[in-house]
């Protein structure tokens, strides 16, 4: 089926200057059969994103067959070439970037030189976020650049959540079971002082309650529960410590806990003595 070319771009209407991330431009094409780039290099990062269509990408010697819902990266100073295909040729979109921060947040995404090929099955948000980026630079207000690197982030993550994604199978390594506890932890430690749940911690992260719980315990020998508990009393033997003019009961309010008896009761089990008797204790010292 004939599919007409079409051709777009728009640039970054604000200079890079000096910042550590900014996007330069971004477009969109359909392009027409056999359409080839390269070899060349470019002196700015580059990522696409197949619509549809097909094609092959090149680079460090290597040979990629892209297709739907398939992205490449293509880094700084790489020589690289790509074609798309003669009878189903490529639709994509781009969008390029630089700065002394882009190559780390490449990385963390996933995305390197060995590795710059991300094939997954179609994204809907894929499309939406390059088309967001095009539209923060279209309209050439003084927000364009915050607004282009706030989606380009968006979309780093997407890759980044795709490339680590568990495998079909359902079963998780040993180093993939340690960033999920990881990201546990991370989410107690920062919400601790919230009226939050560990069923509210699963769904949010997106797994089982109880098989995070478990995987949890077997990292950390305590479970959830009793790891946010007992973070909730150091935090208030902290603030008991350094915050004298705070009451008991806006310090227990402060870490999470909204029943003042059920804190004197906790703090009690973990460290001997009451929330008041503690601070007298430091007081006498």
């Amino acid at each position: 089926m004939y599919k007409p070319e079409s051709y777009y771009v728009v640039s970054n209407p604000l200079p890079a200057g000096e910042s550590d991330f900014t996007v330069l431009f971004a477009g969109e094409s359909q392009t027409k059969p056999e359409h080839r780039l390269g070899p060349k290099v470019y002196d700015y990062y580059l990522i696409h994103y197949v619509i549809s269509g097909r094609g092959v990408f090149s680079s460090h010697g290597e040979e990629y067959a892209i297709g739907a819902g398939d992205s490449f990266v293509i880094e700084p100073e790489q020589l690289i070439s790509y074609v798309s295909d003669e009878l189903d040729p490529w639709h994509y979109c781009w969008i390029a970037f630089t700065g002394a921060q882009a190559a780390k947040l490449v990385g963390e995404a996933g995305l390197t030189p060995a590795n710059p090929i991300i094939h997954i099955a179609r994204n809907r948000h894929m499309p939406v976020l390059f088309r967001q980026i095009q539209l923060a630079l279209k309209s050439k207000k003084s927000n364009a650049q915050l607004k282009a690197t706030g989606y380009l982030n968006l979309l780093l993550g997407e890759y980044c959540e795709a490339m680590s994604a568990p495998v079909a199978t359902g079963l998780v390594t040993e180093d993939e079971s340690d960033r999920i506890v990881q990201q546990a932890i991370h989410y107690l430690s920062t919400q601790y002082a919230e009226p939050i749940t560990i069923e509210m911690m699963a769904e949010s992260l997106g797994y089982n309650r109880a098989y995070l719980s478990r995987m949890f315990k077997r990292h950390t020998k305590v479970t959830p529960v009793t790891f946010l508990l007992k973070l909730r009393v150091d935090k208030a033997r902290l603030l008991l410590r350094e915050r004298l003019e705070l009451t008991i009961e806006q310090i227990a309010a402060s870490v999470g806990f909204y029943d003042p008896l059920y804190f004197s009761k906790q703090f009690r089990r973990w460290y001997g003595v009451s929330p008041s008797e503690y601070r007298s204790q430091i007081k006498s010292l």
